[in-house]
């Protein structure tokens, strides 16, 4: 068993071998979705952690010398401009990205469990992250789906005064908070396009609450952020 613990022609095959796998693994759910960071994106930064820290004991057990984990620190804080690349501010200012690159982050940590023998932890760690990003989404959406707070994307008619909109919001029991008018893309468009916060008084299903805003006076689309 301490041969696969030691950097061993054995040990390098089996870790990096293992990378690939579980890399792979975690990236699979990513790369199913047209994600910016797939498959090959996880697969790359699980194995390159893994080299990194498998260097990184290779020098101190062979030239006796060094910090066993000092290149492993490096890709801990150093993963964050590759996971940083993968977050995105859309027009609407919806923020996309961040499970993929808290994915990324995770996927290295896997690398180099590996990189330095943990084998336990990397597979059992590469399980957890796996399931954390697949069947724990339907929870994360149910919960999401029960909020008192929607975010949106909102367009009415130029000809419906935006206080006489807000009144019957108030009426149906809902507000509008953090109300941010969206540049006109189209000067002769009869509409304007807003982002807001809007708030409920009870937890209802979003889908419901979307149905009913779209029936007030002057709302000509609506969508959820």
């Amino acid at each position: 068993m301490d041969t696969i613990r030691e950097v061993t022609y054995l040990a390098v095959a089996l870790r990096i071998g293992a990378a690939v796998i579980l890399g792979g693994f975690i990236g699979l759910e990513r790369g199913l979705k047209n994600r910016a960071a797939g498959l090959r994106t996880y697969m790359l930064v699980c194995v390159g952690a893994c080299l990194i820290m498998l260097t990184n004991q290779y020098i101190f057990q062979v030239y006796g010398m060094g910090d066993p984990v000092r290149m492993g620190a490096q890709v801990v804080s150093g993963i964050g401009f590759l996971g940083a690349g993968t977050i995105i501010v859309t027009r609407r200012s919806q923020i996309k990205g961040l499970t993929t690159a808290a994915g990324l982050w995770a996927a290295a940590g896997v690398g180099l469990a590996l990189g330095i023998g943990f084998y336990e932890a990397a597979v059992i760690g590469g399980v957890a992250i796996f399931t954390v990003m697949t069947l724990m989404q339907r929870m994360d959406n149910r919960m999401r789906m029960k909020t008192r707070r929607v975010d949106v994307y909102i367009e009415i008619r130029k000809d419906r005064p935006l206080g006489e909109f807000l009144r019957n919001m108030r009426e149906h029991n809902m507000e509008l908070s953090n109300l941010q008018r969206e540049r006109d893309l189209d000067s002769q468009s009869d509409i304007h396009a807003y982002t807001a916060t809007l708030r409920v008084e009870k937890r209802r299903n979003h889908g419901d609450i979307m149905a009913e805003v779209q029936g007030i006076s002057g709302v000509e689309y609506i969508e959820e952020l």
